[in-house]
């Protein structure tokens, strides 16, 4: 198997404005769009090198002949329900849960699915071995923009629950998306829900200045704090792009991933009547008694949530997810989702 030269298990990750500059960005954005020959949607979270690799890639992929759709600042799985419901492609600008200095371009399919190995692999020769298609001055794409998807986005999740019986809870809610693209998302769709929501570091801001972006115990004692002080039934926070949710118990106990993946797999399986489920080797025994327990089927594959998408889309999968937050419905998004 050749080995990949600048992929990691989800796109690029490097230093912004060090190693991902925006001549690094523009290159690679090319050579993506040198594949997909058809109209690629961008977006991205808050960070503050986000707006100059969005110009960069968007050069990059009018060159290579792409139109180009911004959707804004918003989470990766809205992006990635952008571009399997609308567009040929998408690069999502982000660095997920990694410190501000950091950012990332994640390339997803036509599925919205994180790229397979073998596109990655073509992507790298174009990048180091060949040179991207250039579009003659007649061909360069077309720029476009799209505002109204993260509303379309925040009402088709409202539709995928029971609306009713949470606002007829009246739950209160504390959310922290860490100032994340969550913070364009879970305020309004809990308040849309009927709940009490108290909002933490929910002001978009790329230096993070009220925690890391990690959603581990450690990073979120305000978060803990506030939900014991205040009552609350329950908190919840994300990570810089919003395709995590940790959740925090009306004690204040951190709740870990696996612990919240288990809880909707059960409901998952027993609403349908059996399915499978797919997952990571990294993921507890929890997952395997339930599906026996519920008629499911458990599929593991490699870490890496887009190894996850991919296995659901090709078995036809009921749900997935992993250990640290991600969730999958993949009716919905190939890709995890906050």
């Amino acid at each position: 198997m050749v080995e990949k030269r600048l992929f990691g298990t989800f796109g690029v990750r490097r230093t912004a404005n060090d190693v991902l500059t925006p001549e690094f960005a523009s290159r690679l954005a090319a050579s993506y769009g040198s594949i997909i020959q058809g109209t690629v949607a961008i977006g991205g979270d808050t960070r503050t090198s986000t707006p100059m690799l969005k110009h960069a890639i968007t050069a990059g992929l009018l060159s290579s002949g792409c139109d180009v759709v911004d959707l804004g600042i918003l989470p990766t799985p809205a992006i990635q329900y952008a571009v399997r419901n609308y567009y040929d492609g998408g690069i999502i600008v982000t660095a997920s849960h990694n410190p501000p200095k950091y950012n990332g371009l994640k390339f997803v399919d036509e599925f919205g699915i994180g790229t397979p190995d073998d596109m990655e692999i073509e992507v790298e020769k174009l990048y180091f071995d060949s040179e991207p298609k250039r579009a003659s001055w007649d061909k360069i794409g077309e720029c476009f923009t799209n505002d109204t998807v993260i509303k379309e986005y925040i009402a088709e999740t409202i539709k995928r629950v029971d609306a009713e019986a949470i606002r007829n809870r009246k739950l209160k809610v504390v959310v922290d998306c860490g100032s994340g693209a969550g913070s364009y998302t879970a305020p309004y769709i809990l308040k849309e829900l009927g709940c009490e929501v108290t909002t933490i570091n929910c002001q978009a801001d790329g230096f993070f200045p009220g925690r890391d972006p990690e959603p581990i115990e450690p990073n979120l004692q305000d978060l803990i704090a506030t939900v014991k002080n205040l009552g609350a039934d329950i908190g919840l926070a994300h990570d810089g792009d919003a395709d995590r949710t940790i959740c925090i118990d009306e004690k204040g106990n951190f709740i870990l991933g696996d612990k919240t993946f288990a809880l909707v797999e059960k409901h998952m399986l027993k609403e349908n009547g059996g399915g499978i489920i797919v997952t990571t080797v990294a993921t507890s025994q929890a997952i395997y008694d339930i599906a026996e327990e519920f008629g499911g089927e458990v599929i593991a594959t490699a870490v890496g949530d887009l190894l996850v998408a991919r296995k659901l889309k090709d078995t036809d999968g009921l749900f997935g997810g992993d250990e640290n937050g991600g969730l999958i419905f993949p009716d919905f998004i190939y890709g995890r989702d906050a």
